[in-house]
């Protein structure tokens, strides 16, 4: 025997008592698999056969890995924690996490890029996610929020346009700050989102270095059906950071995905925790007129110098998934996840995300989503005649699929049934009459440091000079004139945009601002005289 046929006879040896001590390998049904190495064929040379069952599920498994990405927030990154409340909202609330001081919430959170796709370097100037899953005895509760306090729209109608004009062309696959501008050259409204997206603030240094915000306000309902508006902050104890872009730039040559791999590094392998304190503001229903900007106006803050913020509990994160396609890629997050206590309010953006959120959900990974182990209540039991459907894996033996029936008790709860809520007018398509587009965006750029407003200048400046269109660099220079002049003058200069045709279009859209509003309060008072003759 050769020493070369020897060495064979001994790999094999080896390789076959390796098997023996190992876990079999299987087929999705369980069967074991005898070679994973080669596949079938008709004799030695001849073609692959069709039978070979497991290369073909196989194959079949692999060309199904990816689940179609999402339209926005593809990129995100997902940690596990829990939220501790501090204050008993009991009198204001009958929502599970704030029943209480000291009590404790599982929560799942979602950081993400909002444009960019899915494999995008996070570098990228965007604004962020920042998802907060509660796992309730009521169900789950998702609080579906971004890095920025406000949006660049009001009203949802526009959602799609405005992401189709942040994504790539369709014709080149490019994105492109023409595209970008010629749209918001529409939207004066989007002035104030514009300002933080191209701060130092578009661009965080890490997820777990910057605040988070509800966006939206919702209502907190009580257990005498009382109703209160609410928006909640997170504010970052690891203190807010941020890139400046040309540390960006250099980032994205290290590592283009530095925010998964902070989060990854620090809570994944250090063990360390993230905390954020969570703020609460109020406001009573009849507040609402109160003020110079509509309060439901996702474009608008609300000032805690008007409406003041108190801390109410701490969300502390501390472990990464086991897996990440399973837990952050199948998470699935919307709006419309809410427990009794928590109701939507009247916010059009809010309105139009309650429905699609959810919706592209179902698209993405079908009607039982929310039966995946990530998505599923952990405090609470899903009991309910839905049935069917892709992937569901539940094993009902119930024959009663309706409801009422006389032979199971399943039944509905009044005291879970919505607050009632007074309406007024007729259905109308009319804009908000406090539109206030510039005047919080200008407060924004004020209260940034020197070197900041130098930063934003620079990178909204440099951004619009690279748009064809002189219309558009004037316009759009117009809305950071009427934000404050200075940030209008500076964004103008290095966008290339003359000053006295900024000057002209910046008081024409004062002039338009001032006449919708004008028209806008009409129709709102004509719809409320309506109303009121008629409950006469």
């Amino acid at each position: 025997m050769t020493i070369k046929t020897s060495l064979m006879i001994a790999a094999i040896l080896f390789s076959v008592a390796t098997m023996s001590s190992a876990d079999t390998l299987t087929r999705q049904n369980g069967a074991p698999v005898g070679d994973n190495q080669n596949s079938q064929t008709a004799g030695p040379w001849g073609p692959v056969l069709l039978q070979d069952s497991h290369l073909i599920e196989k194959l079949a498994a692999f060309d199904r890995e990816r689940v179609p990405e999402r339209v926005v927030h593809a990129r995100g990154t997902g940690v596990h924690g829990y939220y501790e409340n501090y204050v008993d909202l009991s009198d204001i609330t009958v929502a599970a996490p704030f029943q209480g001081e000291n009590k404790k919430t599982d929560v799942f959170v979602r950081f993400s890029a909002v444009i960019h796709g899915h494999q995008s370097p996070e570098t990228l100037r965007d604004p962020r996610g920042f998802a907060v899953k509660f796992y309730t005895e009521q169900g789950n509760w998702d609080l579906v929020g971004n890095n920025f306090p406000i949006f660049f729209i009001r009203d949802a109608i526009k959602f799609p346009d405005m992401v189709h004009s942040l994504k790539p062309s369709p014709v080149t696959n490019a994105q492109s700050a023409a595209r970008l501008f010629d749209f918001f050259s529409h939207v004066p409204e989007s002035t104030h989102m514009l300002t933080h997206l191209f701060s130092d603030m578009g661009t965080p240094k890490s997820y777990l270095n910057m605040d988070g915000s509800s966006v939206h306000a919702f209502k907190f309902v009580n257990d005498k059906g009382q109703v209160k508006y609410f928006k909640l902050t997170w504010k970052t104890n690891q203190g807010e950071k941020n890139f400046t872009a040309a540390e960006a730039q250099a980032m994205q040559g290290q590592d283009f995905q530095p925010m998964t791999t902070d989060i990854y590094t620090r809570i994944g392998e250090k063990g360390e925790t993230a905390s954020w304190d969570l703020y609460l503001q109020t406001m009573n229903p009849e507040q609402l007129d109160d003020f110079d900007f509509n309060p439901l106006d996702t474009t608008k803050i609300w000032p805690v110098s008007l409406v003041p913020a108190k801390k109410i509990g701490k969300l502390t994160l501390n472990r990464v998934p086991d897996n990440f396609f399973e837990e952050t890629e199948q998470a699935a997050f919307a709006p419309s996840n809410l427990i009794p206590g928590i109701e939507p309010s009247e916010d059009r953006m809010l309105q139009g995300r309650l429905f699609s959120y959810a919706d592209t959900q179902r698209y993405r990974i079908g009607v039982n989503a929310y039966r995946i182990p990530i998505n599923a209540p952990r405090n609470a039991v899903i009991d309910n005649h839905e049935q069917h459907g892709k992937l569901r894996t539940t094993n009902s033996k119930r024959d009663v699929n309706y409801q009422p029936s006389r032979r199971i008790a399943l039944d509905d709860d009044n005291q879970y049934k919505y607050a009632q809520t007074p309406l007024s007018g007729t259905t109308q398509q009319a804009p908000f009459y406090k539109q206030r587009n510039f005047a919080q965006a200008g407060e924004k750029f004020r209260s940034f440091s020197k070197v900041e407003q130098m930063h934003l200048i620079e990178n909204l400046g440099t951004t619009l000079a690279g748009v064809p269109e002189e219309e558009i660099r004037v316009i759009i220079s117009a809305f950071m004139y009427n934000a404050d002049k200075n940030y209008g003058k500076g964004v103008a200069k290095l966008a290339n945009a003359p000053l006295s045709k900024v000057k002209a279009a910046a008081k024409e859209l004062m002039d338009v601002q001032a006449e919708r509003e004008k028209r806008a309060k009409k129709v709102a008072d004509d719809f409320s005289r309506i109303y009121y003759k008629a409950d006469l």
